[in-house]
């Protein structure tokens, strides 16, 4: 989908920006707080599908609070209020001729979105609050909350490191080695907000919240989302929420990313607005798989005591990562102490695993390989199918230091060079047949 054309509403003497995409059969509003900026956030891909997704089974209305991203900037000595901020709610669903609207919120626009569906019950449809919270710091009837300390350590980081990728990976831990989206991510915070506004708005925005008062007048059916281990709002914030409104439902998300959005999001949301999923286009692709281990990692991590062996696996797993960026490795998925990685061409793959092989080594640590190439499923940013089975057996019966490979991977690379010694026939546990195997030569 392209993205759709910026309009914007008056707010008092303020500009909001907004946006409506798709022409599903009812609305729905999407805000996404502090750290938004309409326009730029479709040009990361995992946002760009993820409003696509909405706007596939919904009329999409996404919009920047004042404060943030394309509206206008907030003065730093007058910041609205939760209430004022409600405002700019009700000008865009105005603007865009919505009469009665299902509501998205993240983040800092969660309080905004509770308080608008307590004061406009016979607006809102639905309310659907990710990753947000009623009240953020602690107090006698809130121990859940943060302390003043903790804000403070908060505030002061937002200060200095709004807008950078040390940052960002902090907000993002599961995407920390994603290069190119951290740098994308940090690009839109900084489009967002300059540093000081972004401090200024979180030091009112953590001292201030308090709508636990709203939550029990809110009518409409509420789903509550929340990821299991947010560093910065703890699940229990979510539950609190689902407690208090009436009826309302808690699903916890997988990780710990505070504000990206992604495939179990918009599947949740299309779920609890549509009563079904979207059903997942399955695509099939011809890939060389790498899968890659640790040899005695049980017990070389007995021997080393916890600290120390974290240390040596984030060794290995830097190094593996340096080499995958070289030779264009797709790292798919991890094992705890090996790597799940696919390659567009069974040379480089094998080049690549004989790199990481001697990256490693120079650590002490020695690895079993193995690779294959098959016909996979594609689902989203994971590989399925009978293809990565067969990878994952020949890697466990690959020898110390041992780069194993089926003969599928040996048959295309015939020519290259790269030399093999036969391992003969083996039967791979839960796959049918027998398997001719070869390991690679020094």
């Amino acid at each position: 989908m392209d993205p759709p054309e910026t309009r914007y509403v008056a707010v008092g003497d303020a500009d909001v920006a907004y946006q409506v995409a798709g022409e599903g059969p009812f609305d729905l509003l999407y805000c996404y707080g502090l750290g938004s900026h309409i326009e730029v956030l479709w040009d990361i891909p995992v946002f760009a599908k993820f409003l696509t997704d909405l706007a596939a089974f919904s009329r999409l209305i996404f919009f920047d609070r004042r404060g943030t991203g394309a509206s206008d900037g907030v003065s730093l000595n007058a910041i609205p209020t939760w209430e004022e901020w409600t405002e700019d709610i009700v000008a865009v669903l105005g603007a865009a001729g919505s009469k009665r609207t299902a509501i998205l919120a993240s983040a800092d626009a969660g309080p905004m979105a509770i308080l608008y569906a307590a004061m406009h019950p016979e607006m809102v449809s639905a309310l659907i609050l990710h990753n947000t919270s009623a009240r953020y710091l602690e107090a006698d009837d809130y121990p859940i909350g943060a302390s003043p300390d903790a804000v403070d350590g908060f505030v002061a980081l937002e200060a200095t490191g709004w807008g950078t990728p040390d940052f960002t990976r902090l907000t993002n831990p599961s995407k920390a080695d994603d290069a190119e989206l951290i740098r994308l991510l940090s690009k839109v915070n900084r489009s967002s907000a300059t540093p000081r506004s972004a401090a200024a708005q979180w030091n009112y925005i953590l001292r201030s919240l308090d709508v636990r008062h709203a939550l029990q007048l809110i009518p409409a059916p509420t789903l509550v989302l929340h990821v299991r281990e947010s560093p910065y709002l703890p699940i229990a914030h979510g539950r609190y929420l689902a407690e208090h409104i009436d009826g309302a439902r808690f699903v916890q998300l997988p990780g710990g990313d505070t504000g990206l959005a992604n495939e179990y999001l918009s599947d949740e949301v299309a779920e609890f607005l549509t009563g079904e999923r979207p059903a997942v286009e399955v695509d099939r692709i011809l890939t060389t798989l790498l899968f890659t281990d640790i040899v005695g990692s049980t017990a070389r991590a007995a021997s080393l005591g916890d600290q120390r062996w974290r240390e040596l696996l984030d060794s290995h797993d830097r190094v593996v990562r340096e080499q995958l960026r070289q030779l264009r490795g797709r790292e798919i998925n991890t094992t705890g102490d090996g790597f799940v990685v696919s390659f567009d061409g069974p040379a480089r793959a094998i080049r690549c695993a004989q790199a990481i092989v001697e990256a490693t080594g120079k650590l002490g640590v020695q690895l079993r390989v193995g690779l294959h190439t098959g016909e996979c499923e594609v689902r989203g940013d994971d590989l399925g199918g009978m293809a990565v089975h067969v990878a994952a057996r020949v890697g466990a019966l690959a020898s110390p230091g041992e780069i194993l490979v089926s003969g599928m991977v040996r048959d295309l690379v015939a020519g290259s060079g790269i030399e093999f010694n036969d391992r003969g026939e083996h039967e791979l546990k839960g796959v049918p047949g027998s398997w001719k195997l070869f390991a690679i030569q020094g």
